[in-house]
């Protein structure tokens, strides 16, 4: 290929504080439009903002977990722009320095480990929602403005789509892991803003940049991207000119479309807010932080494999999320039975919170239920069949596995002489099968096994049923 895509990510993650980030007004999503308000959030005459300590914690915590140099003194300051969605006329935000510098994200986009450096974390403000589908007026809902965020900006270093979404994922999957962020970008709360440029391969010169967003989901990252690379590279081969400016996604179009010209950072006159401190980060607070870091995921699958005994992918997988990690160790205590554990946890919860659109944390069968169920699995109580059964049961209701087999009936049969009489008599019932299979129609063996297992509605112990039928089937 001719050109090089260059790709830089600015990311907005919300944090899930309960007050904003200069005021006590809740930061609950859903509320009735400009409830969540007070003088200043509408930055009324008199009313002076008090930085929220939890931000400024959450902001050193992700500084930390990439790798960031933690500044133990940064300035806020007034980012000005006009907008109606903005009663101040300025974001609160963080410009000639900031609380976090230089740090790295490592990534796999599909062509291996790659270092993603990062420019700066800051602490910002968000903005207020301007509402254009209620019939032809523009609408303005403020319960947002002063909502916390930290920005997260990237150093020009992603080379394809791939590794642009990869870096998201990554970013969203430790902001989660931290506990800081539910990292959902379908409904704002990680939202990102890419500045694509392309190149001659073996130019160092950077090309001119343009800004895209509304970008809402990591595939439509990756469209956005693949669109505006390729709208570059055809305007440069045309003898055209890529002009710097801010371009929206339309997903429905699958295509950019242009916003307004860029704005360079002298355009917003930032300067110090006068209303507030230098935020300090002194060496007590920093350790304090540091030793409430979580295991990252990368440590803890490490560990999973090692501990555990499971296979790299099962610990892989089982580490995408915090909540599904824990869930998984707890089953382990309960069950003893690491494997076993990991197979139920990667099958048959994973299966039912895609189908029912839940979270780990809302499903109804706790790990100690689960770990309770592996057990009787484990000791010959149930079979894996049965186990299923259970399963299902016991997500209408609270009762234990143990509970659910006495009293619906469903222990193992293990009893030689009832499943040497089921054998006999399901041979006795199909001479024609059983002449095939003494002709050599071996394959007729599964059969005779599905036949009865459904005599024993799916209760008799598979172990000893095979031996009896073998034994059966070749005296």
């Amino acid at each position: 290929m001719k050109y090089e895509l260059v790709v830089g990510l600015e990311v907005h993650c919300q944090l899930n504080t309960n007050s904003k980030a200069f005021c006590g007004c809740s930061t609950r999503f859903g509320n009735p439009a400009n409830t969540n308000v007070c003088p200043v959030c509408l930055a009324l005459p008199g009313a002076l903002p008090v930085l929220n300590r939890r931000v400024v914690e959450d902001a050193v915590k992700l500084g930390l977990a990439t790798g960031c140099s933690i500044a133990p003194s940064s300035v806020l300051a007034r980012k000005n722009y006009f907008y109606p969605d903005l009663p101040k006329g300025y974001q609160i935000s963080q410009f000639e320095e900031p609380i976090c510098t230089e740090g790295m994200l490592q990534i796999d986009g599909g062509e291996g480990l790659r270092d993603i450096r990062l420019i700066r974390i800051h602490i910002e403000e968000d903005a207020g929602k301007s509402i254009h589908d209620i019939g032809e007026e523009t609408y303005i809902d403020v319960n947002r403005c002063g909502v916390p965020l930290l920005e997260i900006v990237s150093y020009p270093d992603i080379r394809t789509s791939k590794e642009a979404s990869a870096y998201l994922q990554k970013l969203r999957q430790i902001v989660k892991y931290l506990g800081i962020s539910d990292g959902n970008m379908e409904e704002g709360s990680l939202r990102c803003d890419a500045n694509v440029s392309v190149r001659l391969f073996g130019d160092g010169e950077y090309g001119t940049r343009t800004e895209i967003k509304n970008m809402n989901s990591f595939k439509n990252v990756e469209k956005a991207i693949e669109y505006e690379m390729q709208r570059h590279i055809d305007v440069i081969e045309g003898g055209g000119k890529i002009v710097q400016e801010t371009r929206l996604w339309d997903a429905d179009k699958g295509e950019t479309r242009s916003m307004r010209g860029k704005e360079f950072a002298h355009d917003y006159r930032y300067f110090p807010d006068p209303d507030l401190v230098p935020v300090l980060v002194d060496s007590e607070m920093l350790e304090r932080i540091r030793l409430e870091l979580p295991e990252f995921p990368e440590d803890r699958e490490r560990r999973f494999a090692e501990e555990y005994g499971i296979p790299a992918y099962d610990a892989a997988v089982l580490t995408v999320e915090r909540e599904v990690a824990d869930y998984f160790e707890e089953t382990v205590a309960v069950s003893g039975d690491a494997k076993a554990a990991s197979n139920w946890v990667m099958g048959e919860v994973m299966r039912t919170l895609k189908e029912k659109y839940l979270d780990i944390a809302e499903f109804a069968i706790s790990p100690a239920r689960l770990g309770g169920l592996i057990r009787l699995i484990g000791n010959g109580t149930v079979s894996n069949t049965i186990a299923k059964q259970v399963f299902e049961l016991m997500q209408t209701g609270e009762a234990s596995a143990e509970e659910i087999v006495e009293k619906e009936g469903l222990a193992q049969v293990s009893d030689t002489g009832a499943i040497e009489r089921t054998v006999d008599e399901i041979l006795a019932a199909n001479p024609k099968q059983l002449a095939d299979y003494r002709e050599g129609k071996t394959k007729l063996f599964g059969f005779f096994v599905g036949q009865c297992m459904a005599r024993m509605k799916g209760k008799g112990n598979p172990q000893m049923l095979n031996e009896v039928l073998k034994s059966r089937l070749d005296g």
